[in-house]
């Protein structure tokens, strides 16, 4: 019943459940993440399982099996085969989990879903993300300048992206 996706160097990928959404919801709403990441009502979460062109991931510690993070992907249908990281949420921070999760979900991206393309946005003050999706081979490719608006002021987004000849040809 867990449909695992992928599976590397301790974590596993798989696909979310509705008994995981109370997980992804305090992950989602925890003091750490809600300033980085939008928030989805539990509806929300569970119109996305059925919905074709998203996909909505727990990442798992493998010797634990605690669920550890999240993500939630789109454009999973695109005709231009580009697919959107909508949220990467990853509660354990400092532990190399990110990165194993990111590298994981681009091999899973790129050669099974076929994306030409995979981006994201990340808000301008989330330095730690920024470092992490460089670090993995992400580059920027814009701004959009004050257009979330959270605690009452605005804030930016960065647009970041790695293409599949990248992937390819770097071996991330």
């Amino acid at each position: 019943m867990k449909n695992i996706i992928k599976e590397y160097e301790g974590i596993i990928l798989r696909y979310t459940h509705e008994e995981d959404l109370e997980f992804v919801i305090n992950a989602e709403r925890d003091i750490e993440n809600a300033r980085y990441v939008g928030q989805w009502s539990r509806e929300d979460h569970i119109n996305s399982f059925s919905n074709k062109d998203i996909l909505h991931i727990i990442i798992e510690d493998a010797i634990t099996f605690k669920s550890i993070g999240y993500i939630i992907m789109a454009g999973i249908e695109n005709h231009n085969n580009s697919i959107e990281f909508k949220r990467f949420v990853i509660c354990e921070k400092d532990k190399g989990f990110g990165k194993i999760a990111l590298k994981l979900i681009k091999e899973y991206a790129f050669d099974e879903l076929d994306a030409n393309r995979l981006w994201l946005d990340v808000r301008h003050k989330n330095y730690r993300a920024q470092n992490v999706y460089k670090s993995q081979g992400f580059k920027e490719e814009g701004v959009l300048r004050e257009c979330i608006l959270y605690n009452e002021s605005y804030e930016s987004l960065i647009i970041m992206s790695m293409l599949k000849s990248e992937y390819i040809v770097k071996g991330w």
